[in-house]
């Protein structure tokens, strides 16, 4: 097994509703040295899918044990589906975070929700932010299609107004590259959403797939447009280091054959800058 000082970044995967069952994608992780792991419950209304209710106690230790002996850093991706605006949205992900702090995973993620404004989202999101400070859990708010760079900036303005009183030091963004490309305002040009980002939005997860700007494809890195050009992923990564990111950037798909998981890791991870894999490298090493 190789010792956080020798993993430069961690790349991850992520579960799936057409891999069949939860446990696939991570035992795929497991087998090929991936160095992160995401857990999506997404159980659809046909039963496909799955809900963290579907995994025991038993689960969920063996889950932890497994991650810990193959030093997988995991993550939980919070249902879709719930708002933070409604009592049965919290209970929802009160849910989410207790499945995160026994299966030991380090971050929760959820959508961001701009429909009243970001000041009201910030006030609906306090009980979860404050749980997720006391349990030792990092907090991303992912972008969606719908959401701007602003709508970031307004949000993050938010939590370090004076009045937002509550720990908000393990509260950042999970920047979405594929949502970023759909963006109306910056269709085709993930670099431009990024660049339109507040210095005081603090980039602590990634999602990473792309598309040609049509629809949400969830293709696998360097299948896409970054196939035949790879000079935006080179200055994502770029943005990034300068930016003192560190973190997992998850995979979102589970492609046929699974095997451009482990090809997509491998060319991202040629990639990466030496200042990127220096930052990353000290980070591990604080874990």
């Amino acid at each position: 097994m190789a010792t956080p000082n020798e993993i430069p970044f961690r790349i991850g995967n992520q579960t799936a509703v057409s891999a069949g069952k939860p446990s696939l994608p991570f035992e795929f992780a497991l087998a090929h040295g991936f160095h992160s792991f995401e857990w999506f419950p997404d159980k659809k209304d046909d039963g496909s899918g799955w809900a963290e209710t579907d995994l025991d106690r038993e689960t969920r230790k063996w889950i932890q044990a497994t991650a810990t002996d193959h030093d997988l850093r995991l993550s939980v991706h919070a249902p879709l589906g719930f708002s933070t605006f409604e009592q049965d949205g919290l209970d929802r992900l009160d849910g989410a975070v207790q499945y995160a702090i026994d299966i030991g995973a380090a971050l929760l993620n959820l959508h961001l929700d701009s429909r009243f404004g970001p000041e009201a989202f910030a006030k609906s999101l306090a009980p979860l932010i404050r749980k997720t400070a006391e349990k030792g859990l990092s907090l991303a708010v992912e972008n969606g299609p719908e959401h701007a760079p602003e709508d970031f900036n307004d949000f993050f303005g938010c939590l370090k107004a004076g009045s937002f009183t509550l720990p908000t030091e393990h509260v950042g963004m999970c920047f979405d590259l594929g949502h970023a490309n759909l963006c109306e305002s910056t269709r085709n040009d993930y670099l431009g959403y990024l660049g339109r980002l507040s210095p005081q939005v603090p980039i602590i997860h990634l999602h990473l797939h792309e598309n040609y700007g049509d629809a949400d494809r969830h293709l696998p890195l360097f299948t896409g447009p970054a196939g035949t050009d790879n000079t935006g992923i080179r200055e994502l990564l770029a943005h990034l280091n300068q930016r003192g990111f560190h973190g997992s950037a998850i995979l979102e798909q589970w492609p046929d054959p699974p095997s451009l998981l482990t090809r997509t890791r491998d060319q991202l991870q040629a990639l990466l800058p030496e200042g990127l894999k220096k930052k990353a490298a000290r980070h591990l090493a604080a874990l």
